[in-house]
């Protein structure tokens, strides 16, 4: 019995289910007046229990929902349906049956009110996105019945109007939901879907229909406009004054509370209304976003009195937001047809209002702080940027043949403004109503000229001041000379450059700014006048004010830097430190905007060549040289070094920079400009030596300009082509030698050494190196250094770079080559096997791993010091080269730290013992005092036959002297007092042993050049070497009595500590030099003496 009850209200239900459908499809397909005709004769009709007629289906769907609504039973069968028509039908005439029944419907306040709750529920219950879609579209078209219908029937929903605005205020929140969650990305562009559109639609029907009954009821005409605007000014200004029914007024007062409530949500509305339409409507965006910030500001100003006496203030925060939003609502909707239908009778109230404020009301503050008529000036800008910026191109274009110089002399008097606000809304509205305005007929482009013309006089004469308005007017003006093809605007602001008016220079200036900023990413006739431009920009650098100075510095790296870099170079050396100063700053922001493009430091590179040749070059500029009038680079120094910060890739950089100097070889500013950059290229050296490693490999050496390999001089009559080769050979390797030594210390990096053990391996019996076998920048070196046939320059230059090689390259490869130059008797090679190690020691100092190999290389000095030679022969100057090596061996040994913490033992100091540290010291000393190893004697220079003797022969022992006098010249500060410890003792016990006069006198001079050299470290052994001095002047030749008088001198000529040592010496060196200067022999001693008793004798 009980599944019988159960089946029998399933079947029960499911009947009524499909009749209700039933009912329903025949009602929303019926025609709307037939339909309202069944709603009058509805009460009259017999009931039936068939649904066959429109009379009795509306029985039926009252029985229905009034049984339903006692029931509490769902109303979605309801209004599902209606929902689906409205979406189904919407925008099409005489589909207004939904609307219809509801307004039947919601006559009884019962039913009104559980439809409404029923459908405000729906939105949150039902997740289906085409009944949220067709949800927006009933409740709107719900929300606008009152002014769409027209039926002599009980208005039910005008009626219920306030019950039913604050139940569907409910769903504010959700569909704010609804609308934030519908929007996407697409090309960087937030974009709505349709049913965000519906939903942000349906939210602005809903929240203007809580203003509308506090506001006027239509909008007045063309012929009431004064009327009209003082209205909406008392809107914007808060002075709205609603005539109403005590029971209106407490309803209207209760709307504009839910506004209110609500104020959180209409901001994110705004915001996702800006979002949508920055891109595609940036009119229409502009006035959204003075939309946004008001509602901000009325947030900020009215939203934090919750105090009972701030209640009045915060009412009348309530009431502003209800009455500006009436009409702000309006023009917000993203789909509204409707508005077209007016926008002129709009459009006259804006301007009207526009022109009213500015001419009646001034910008004085009143006594709470406001500014009389500019907020209402503000409210009129915002709804003209609404409403303009709605339009399509094609309307836009209509609007404004009919009003457009209506609008922009309205705009045009706002400039004068001193709101931001004001000028900021007036210029956008400017911008796109009067600059961009696309004419489409010919007709119409001509007068959109026309009118483009007439204004800009006007707007050149605001740019005589500097405030708000001129910054707005310089946005213009700029706008205006970038779509201007025939350039005459732009002439006329390259004029006002030259203004006496420092103002208008200052505006000037920033117009071509910002018009080079608009034009810089697109081809324009601007580039026909960008030469003119630039003329003009660098002849500000010598205005008088310094933020006209300043602004062009600023703007010029703008502008293509082939148009302004020789005249900016030039300027930059201009002898008015004003001029130069502003050139500077200049250049540095040029250099730094194009901080990593190689034509811009090349037009740089170039421009200084260029003026270098000029003859208007200052003269305090010029640096006199071997290739006449130079530039002072060094005022290039600043720049180089402010660019190279802003460098973040130098690998863009640096090998565009090596192949202009390796192809203008003689261009010596290059030279000085890597110079100066030399850390960063040693910081990508790998780079640098392979595009020199590339270059030296493809050179090829013309061997006529050389006609005998002996004497390796140029007999070739083309100078040009001498030179030519000469600096193309020279070139690579003066890129190298700006690279500090450190990038010599990476022993892997293979485009510099290779293989360093195939380096090793692979040189030949002879000494050369096979360059097609070891593709590196050292074998390269090392065939230049040592190539039999080359320019001088380069093969000194080329044995300084291989100096610099790490000593385990360097070092096994030297001695070899010098061992076998050696036999050969190859001068050449051997002066630049000297000059190699000579290098490496100057620059890398002493180390005690490669002594064996230092001994290697000493034996071939002594070799080639035993050669006879003649004063000023190859051969002699290969020794001259010998002795300095040696010199240098000694210098790098005495000067390592563990010479010089020896230095200060009492051990050393008293005894004068050979510091077992300098080998070479040691060796040098032993062949002057002794000579005493057996060695064969010095060759001829083409014979191999050397001479026998016992001993060293005396030139050979005087070299070792010269290798001592050179060690004094080239020892440094630190080193100075172990020299003289390890030195003087030995020297002057020689001199008491030896019974050589040449050498006695030898080792004098040496005494000599030590006391000369290293100063105060000689202290200790002063006294020892005034006895030396005097013995000399006593007994010694004519050579030791010469060489003894100048080291008296010397020591007469030392620091004070020296003379107190030797002052009881001096009573005995008056007295000799009193006779010597009468009795020697010797004139030239006789005239040395006298000067010395004088300087003894003088007070």
């Amino acid at each position: 019995m009980e599944e019988e009850e159960i089946m029998w209200k399933l079947d029960s239900n499911s009947v009524e289910s499909a009749t209700i459908g039933r009912v329903m499809s025949t009602l929303l397909s019926s025609r709307p007046r037939k339909l309202q005709e069944a709603i009058f004769r509805f009460g009259s009709n017999p009931h039936q229990t068939s649904v066959s007629s429109s009379d009795e289906s509306l029985w039926f769907l009252n029985k229905y929902v009034t049984d339903a609504v006692e029931k509490k039973d769902s109303l979605d069968q309801i209004l599902v349906p209606m929902i689906e028509s409205s979406l189904k039908y919407r925008g099409r005439k005489h589909s207004n049956q939904p609307m219809i029944i509801l307004n039947w419907l919601f006559q009884e306040k019962l039913l009104c009110k559980a439809l409404v709750t029923s459908l405000a529920t729906m939105i949150s219950r039902k997740e289906d996105r085409y009944i949220a879609l067709g949800w927006c579209t009933l409740v709107r078209e719900l929300l606008e019945v009152e002014i769409t219908m027209t039926q002599p029937t009980k208005n039910g929903v005008s009626e219920n109007y306030y019950a039913l605005l604050e139940i569907l205020c409910a769903c504010i929140p959700r569909l704010t939901v609804i609308m934030c969650d519908g929007s996407g990305l697409q090309d960087g562009s937030e974009l709505p879907t349709r049913l965000s559109v519906a939903a942000a639609d349906c939210f602005l029907a809903l929240t203007e229909a809580l203003t509308r009954k506090t506001l006027l009821s239509k909008v007045p005409s063309r012929n009431n406009a004064s009327n009209s605007v003082v209205a909406l000014s008392r809107i914007a200004e808060n002075k709205v004054e609603p005539v109403t029914t005590s029971s209106e007024a407490s309803n209207n007062v209760e709307l504009d509370w839910l506004l209110w409530d609500h104020l959180d949500e209409l901001i994110v509305l705004v915001q996702k209304l800006v979002a949508w339409n920055r891109k595609s409507r940036p009119l229409y965006a502009k006035g959204l976003e003075q939309v946004l910030k008001w509602l901000e500001e009325i947030k900020s100003h009215y939203g934090n009195f919750p105090d009972e006496a701030d209640k009045k203030i915060l009412k009348t925060g309530v009431l502003l937001l209800s009455s500006c939003w009436k009409h702000y609502s309006r023009l917000l909707h993203l789909e509204d047809h409707k508005i077209s239908q007016h926008y002129k009778d709009l459009l006259e109230q804006y301007l009207s209002g526009i022109q009213f404020y500015t001419e009646n009301c001034t910008e004085k503050r009143t006594e709470n702080g406001d500014t009389t008529g500019i907020e209402t000036r503000k409210f009129f800008l915002n709804c003209l940027s609404l409403l303009l910026g709605r339009f399509d191109q094609q309307q836009f274009d209509r609007i404004m043949l009919e009003y457009g110089i209506e609008i922009s002399n309205a705009l045009l008097s706002q400039f004068h403004s001193a709101d931001e606000d004001v000028i900021e809304g007036s210029f956008s509205i400017f911008k796109a109503a009067v600059f961009k305005a696309n004419y489409s007929s010919s007709q119409s482009r001509s007068t959109g000229t026309s009118m483009m013309d007439s204004v800009v006089p006007s707007l050149l004469d605001l740019l005589n001041e500097r405030n708000v308005t001129s910054k707005a007017v310089v946005m213009l003006v700029a706008e205006y000379c970038f779509i201007n093809t025939d350039g005459h605007c732009l002439q006329e602001i390259l004029k006002l450059l030259d203004s006496p008016n420092a103002l208008q220079r200052t505006n000037a200036v920033d117009v071509v700014r910002e018009l080079i900023r608009i034009s810089s990413d697109s081809v324009h006739v601007l580039s026909n006048s960008m030469q003119d431009v630039a003329k003009r920009l660098l002849e500000r650098l010598a205005d008088e004010e310094p933020e006209i100075r300043s602004n062009t510095s600023n703007l010029l790296p703008m502008i293509d830097p082939s148009l302004i870099f020789p005249s900016l170079v030039h300027l930059f050396y201009s002898s008015d430190e004003r001029v130069c100063l502003s050139a500077s700053d200049a250049l540095i922001a040029v250099l730094k905007y194009h901080s990593e493009k190689h034509e811009v430091i090349f037009m740089l590179l170039d421009s200084l060549s260029n003026l270098t040749q000029s003859l208007d070059i200052p003269d305090s500029s010029r640096d006199k040289g071997q290739g006449g009038s130079m530039l002072d680079f060094d005022k290039v120094r600043m720049l180089i070094a402010e660019w190279s910060k802003s460098v973040k890739d130098w690998k863009l950089l640096i090998e565009p920079l090596i192949d202009k100097m390796l192809a203008e070889p003689s261009n010596a500013n290059i030279v000085k400009f890597l110079s100066h950059i030399s850390e960063h290229l040693a910081d990508n050296a790998d780079i640098v030596f392979s595009r020199v490693l590339l270059h030296m490999k493809g050179q090829e050496l013309d061997k006529s300009f050389f006609a005998r390999p002996d004497s390796r001089t140029c007999t070739s009559n083309d100078s040009d082509a001498f030179t030519r080769s000469l600096f193309d050979r020279l070139c690579p390797l003066l890129i190298i030698r700006l690279l500090p030594l450190r990038v010599f210390n990476h022993l892997q990096s293979r485009v510099l050494y290779g293989q360093c053990n195939e380096v090793l391996l692979h040189a030949s019996k002879n000494g050369d190196i096979d360059m097609n076998r070891h593709d590196c920048v050292a074998t390269l070196l090392m065939n230049r250094a040592f190539g039999k046939f080359e320019f001088e320059d380069v093969r000194k230059l080329a044995a300084e770079l291989c100096g610099r090689f790490h000593p385990k390259v360097l070092f096994p490869i030297i001695s070899s080559q010098l061992e076998h130059a050696a036999e050969s008797q190859d001068i050449l090679k051997i002066k630049a096997c000297l000059f190699c190690i000579c290098t490496s020691l100057v620059v890398r100092g002493w180390d005690p791993k490669f002594c064996n190999v230092l001994l290697k290389v000493r034996n071939s000095i002594e070799k080639v010091l035993l050669w006879r030679s003649l004063e000023g022969d190859e051969v002699s100057k290969a020794q001259h080269g010998c002795i300095d090596c040696l010199a240098l061996m000694i210098c790098a040994e005495v000067q390592t730290p563990e010479s010089i913490r020896n230095s200060s033992t009492s051990e050393n100091i008293v005894a004068g013992k050979m510091c077992s540290r300098s080998p070479t010291l040691n060796y040098v000393i032993s062949q002057l005092m002794h000579g005493k190893h057996e060695f064969m004697s010095p060759p001829k220079l083409n014979s191999k036959t050397y001479i026998s003797e016992s001993s060293f022969p005396l030139p050979f022992r005087i070299c070792m002297a010269n290798t001592l006098i050179s060690a004094c010249q080239k020892i440094s500060d630190i080193g100075r007092e172990p020299f003289a410890q390890m030195t003087l003792p030995h020297l002057v016990h020689s001199i008491e042993v030896v019974r050589d006069q040449e050498i006695r006198a030898a080792c004098i001079q040496v005494v000599f050049s030590v006391v000369y050299h290293v100063k105060s470290a000689v202290l200790p052994f002063a006294p020892d070497i005034l006895e030396v001095a005097l013995k000399s002047l006593r007994e010694g030749s004519e050579k030791e009595k010469m060489a003894g008088a100048k080291l008296m001198a010397s020591l007469m000529a030392s620091e004070d500590p020296i003379l107190e040592c030797i002052s009881e010496g001096l009573l005995e060196a008056r007295s000799l030099l009193s006779v010597m200067s009468s009795t020697d022999p010797s004139p030239d001693l006789r005239q040395l003496c006298k000067k010395l008793l004088v300087c003894l004798t003088s007070p």
